[in-house]
């Protein structure tokens, strides 16, 4: 029987990437970095085979829909940030059964969901940061899903998240799911952003309190009273890909039945007018 072991909220702005390399954000970014590893190390202890990636830069505008392809590789350049991710090499393993297992689950809940295996289908670079640092630490297959769902209700989502528990248990995978994506996601205005050292500061300071009262919820285990919010949360602050890939991760753990306290991994941080963290979440 399979057991999702671990679970997690992380970000994947791409200056983590630029922390690695010669100019003026290097060294900057090692704190997410670090969470990265440090949940890939807890993973790993777990004893994870897979990691599922819901993933809020893969945008879908019709039904659900998961890569799970049996073998990812490649280069990667953002078309969002050229500038930023270019010439990215991945090489990864897939785990195709789980995925569509999640798909036939989803279905059967009512959420139309696709499984793919298409080599012409490449993963967005909200899996691809987390697998760059975390394959560091321990090598998982990996599975992703679209979180940056357009026409998609949370309460779908949520049945998505339950969907990825039950395939999980059904199988003989042990998994670490990471919702990837921030807390707010109000990019700076380009004409701000310069002026403001938008690289590294919030965009709202209605955001930043926001943000932090959310991780103390979820530090002290109020998730029921988060998820009463959580659509104006989502809205109000802009969440990335209105936050589809935190319900994701609330399904499988239970919504608002999951009680357990968080442990942020990663200090609260702004990142071109954004609010981000690593923040694991305790499978109960």
């Amino acid at each position: 029987m399979g057991e999702l072991v671990l679970a997690a909220k992380c970000t994947h702005v791409p200056t983590m990437l630029m922390s690695e390399q010669e100019g003026p954000v290097k060294g900057k970014r090692q704190p997410a970095i670090d969470g990265h590893r440090e949940i890939a190390r807890r993973a790993k202890e777990l004893g994870a085979t897979t990691v599922v990636i819901c993933d809020t830069h893969w945008v879908v505008n019709a039904g659900f829909h998961i890569n799970s392809n049996h073998k990812f590789g490649g280069l990667f350049t953002s078309n969002e940030f050229p500038q930023f991710i270019q010439n990215l090499e991945y090489e990864y393993t897939g785990n195709a059964a789980l995925g569509d297992a999640i798909a036939k689950i989803a279905c059967d809940k009512g959420v139309y969901t696709l499984s793919h295996q298409l080599d012409s289908l490449e993963l967005e670079y909200g899996t691809l940061v987390p697998m760059r640092f975390m394959s560091r630490e321990h090598k998982m297959n990996v599975v992703s899903i679209a979180a940056w769902c357009t026409v998609h209700s949370h309460e779908e989502s949520r049945r998505v998240g339950e969907a990825i528990r039950e395939a999980i248990e059904a199988s003989d995978e042990k998994v670490l799911l990471v919702a990837s994506g921030s807390l707010s996601h109000k990019i700076w205005a380009n004409k701000d952003y310069a002026a403001n050292n938008g690289t590294f500061t919030i965009s709202s300071e209605f955001n930043r309190q926001m943000d932090l009262h959310v991780l103390e919820m979820w530090k002290s285990g109020d998730h029921a009273t988060f998820l009463k919010m959580l659509e104006e949360y989502a809205n109000l602050c802009s969440g990335e890909g209105s936050m589809h890939d935190t319900a994701m991760l609330y399904g499988a753990l239970g919504w608002d039945k999951y009680d357990a306290k968080c442990e942020v991994v990663t200090p609260y941080f702004p990142s071109s007018g954004t609010g981000q963290t690593n923040v694991v979440f305790p499978v109960q």
